[in-house]
């Protein structure tokens, strides 16, 4: 039997539960929020390591200015409100993304939250913000393209540039919302990864729904290209 140590999430369907229940988007991210904070806990209840949430993409930007600044006014409230808790739970935070198009004081808590967790390791839980895989390939290639040293590429080299460096790929991947693709998520680390479609919405995911997706996995014969007969 297999176990997972990294999990990740496309977190979709906050805005679809927020105009259903209170006929505004913004409401679904702020419950979205607290489901965030919901599967930290019990993904450490579940001795997951790693935890990798698609929280603000490359293509959201194109989203109404009101939305995107909402959703910076919850990312401090998450911080002023849940940071210490999170802190004192031995919970390490990494951002991946290219985070230089953000507003300073936004930097600045991506910053302080990175710093002030570096040493945790109860569990690792990486926000995926203005992050597009696309774009990290892309990083990725110009950063190798860079090392005047190297005279081949390979898989790791590649892996050992992106910004998941030092993080094992996903074994799990859930989609929330009802949508069934992967929206320039983790397209190179994701190349093995189970991936459970659920039409639920974001603020509605549960621990019972976390834990049936982890026994399913382990169910899962994974034989990466061979034959287990």
């Amino acid at each position: 039997m297999t176990y997972p140590s990294h999990i990740a999430i496309i977190m979709d369907g906050n805005g679809r539960w927020g105009l259903k229940h209170y006929n505004n988007r913004n409401k679904g991210h702020y419950y979205g929020l607290s489901a965030i904070e919901e599967v930290i806990k019990n993904s450490i209840k579940l001795k997951i390591k790693y935890l990798t949430l698609y929280t603000f993409s490359t293509e959201n930007w194109k989203r109404p200015k009101e939305e995107i600044d909402y959703l910076f006014y919850l990312l401090k409230i998450f911080y002023l409100k849940k940071f210490s808790k999170l802190k004192k739970n031995n919970i390490k935070i990494n951002f991946l993304g290219n985070i230089s198009q953000f507003p300073k004081n936004i930097r600045n808590i991506i910053l302080k939250v990175k710093k002030q967790t570096n040493k945790n390791n109860q569990i690792i839980v990486n926000f995926a913000f203005n992050y597009g895989s696309k774009l990290e390939l892309i990083r990725a290639f110009n950063k190798i393209i860079m090392n005047k040293k190297i005279k081949k590429v390979n898989e790791r080299l590649i892996s050992n540039n992106l910004y998941t460096n030092n993080i094992p790929d996903p074994e799990i991947l859930i989609r929330t919302g009802g949508d069934q693709r992967l929206s320039n998520f983790l397209l190179w680390q994701l190349s093995y990864a189970e991936i459970f479609f659920l039409k639920k919405n974001w603020p509605d995911f549960n621990f019972n729904d976390l834990k049936k997706i982890i026994i399913k996995f382990t169910k899962i014969k994974r034989n990466f290209g061979s034959v287990n007969e």
